[in-house]
């Protein structure tokens, strides 16, 4: 997908900056990913051996139930400890742009001007299983950049939405106390 010469040393830049945790490269690299760019590919492959590091908690439950409250309050205990966190908010698709709803962004202020913290809200854009499409490559790449701690919200979710289950190490069920539900 790369021509020799220019192109080759962009994509080598790029990748060097995503593994320094360049913030701005991250974010690059993940619209690539999202829109199924074919130099998405290349990096993925190139971040590869840098994964595997980070520690992926899934919190899930139905829509308003305090997903992004506990996510929030778990990444201020985790940046207490100065630990790098990456967040992904995976939200509904917008009926009008298609893209992310942001809802989560309004939810977690707390931590959302926190250098140590990286917030990517993504949209479903269709997707069933509670998560966007691309969401496990967007965790390696959070991996490969240095984060230890990638947390991962779905959007309210019923009990056939289980793709989390298999994406994170840890999955949080989030339920209202009303919901009536032993199991």
């Amino acid at each position: 997908p790369f021509q020799k010469g220019s192109d080759e040393k962009y994509h080598s830049s790029l990748i060097e900056k995503i593994l320094s945790g360049d913030k701005i490269a991250v974010s690059k690299a993940m619209s690539l990913i999202e829109n199924d760019d074919p130099e998405a590919h290349s990096i993925l492959d190139s971040i590869y051996d840098k994964t595997g590091k980070a520690l992926r908690i899934g919190i899930t439950g139905p829509p308003g139930v305090g997903k992004s409250t506990l996510l929030c309050e778990l990444t201020l205990c985790i940046r207490k400890e100065n630990e790098p966190v990456g967040i992904i908010a995976v939200d509904p698709s917008s009926y009008i742009t298609g893209g992310a709803l942001l809802g989560d962004r309004i939810r977690m202020q707390k931590i959302a001007t926190d250098d140590g913290t990286f917030i990517r809200s993504m949209a479903t854009r269709g997707n069933l299983g509670g998560l966007a499409r691309t969401t496990f490559e967007i965790a390696d790449l959070l991996d490969a950049s240095g984060k230890k701690y990638i947390l991962i919200e779905t959007v309210g979710v019923g009990q056939s939405e289980v793709d989390i289950v298999n994406t994170c190490d840890i999955t949080a069920v989030v339920l209202s106390p009303e919901s009536g539900d032993s199991i």
